[in-house]
């Protein structure tokens, strides 16, 4: 591969994420953004945008589809940089921030996604329950937690992150929804 072959795909990786990150934020702000103020948000020609994402739906997509995996990811890069209960604490502020943006792109995804689309429920929830299961199991192993812990049972009752709304002080419920599971959660004396 030459360099300027891989310097034009480093290019277009770079205007792609920044695509995917200007979308995020209009699409965050209302489900009605204009793919023109996304390329303009993005520093990008709108031919560039066609380019990357042919249509709305495309992009809508794979926005969300960037989140759950930016998600699902943290897990373990958190247990590889801090203990096992902040790596926890920290991966539940990424679930609620997750929450808060899924609810602000919830009406562009209504809008981009129809039945039969690419789009699985299913599969998002398995995957962000088995990044929940693996931060549970690490504080398990460390006596942090107790044992015998569900993750579909925890994410049922971090559940009220999904109530957040972007527009309030979503932050700081967030932490006092996370301390009240926790305090359920932890091993006892």
């Amino acid at each position: 591969m030459t360099e300027s072959t891989e310097l034009k795909r480093s290019d277009a990786r770079r205007n792609r994420d920044a695509i995917v990150a200007a979308a995020l934020d209009a699409l965050t702000e209302s489900p009605d953004a204009s793919l023109n103020a996304i390329a303009k948000r993005a520093g990008v020609a709108n031919a560039t945008l066609y380019r990357h994402f042919p249509t709305r739906e495309e992009l809508v997509l794979a926005t969300y589809q960037h989140e759950v995996s930016n998600l699902v990811d943290a897990a373990g890069l958190l247990l590889q940089e801090q203990a096992p209960i902040e790596a926890l604490r920290s991966w539940v502020e990424r679930l609620a921030r997750y929450a808060v943006t899924k609810h602000g792109l919830a009406d562009a995804l209504r809008k981009a996604t129809s039945p039969g689309s690419d789009l699985s429920s299913t599969d998002t929830y398995d995957a962000i329950v088995a990044a929940l299961d693996r931060l549970l199991q690490a504080n398990i192993s460390a006596g942090t937690l107790r044992p015998g812990l569900n993750a579909d049972d925890v994410i049922l009752a971090l559940a009220g992150l999904w109530q957040l709304h972007p527009a309030s002080d979503w932050s700081a419920q967030a932490e006092r929804i996370y301390d009240i599971v926790l305090s359920g959660l932890q091993r006892s004396n």
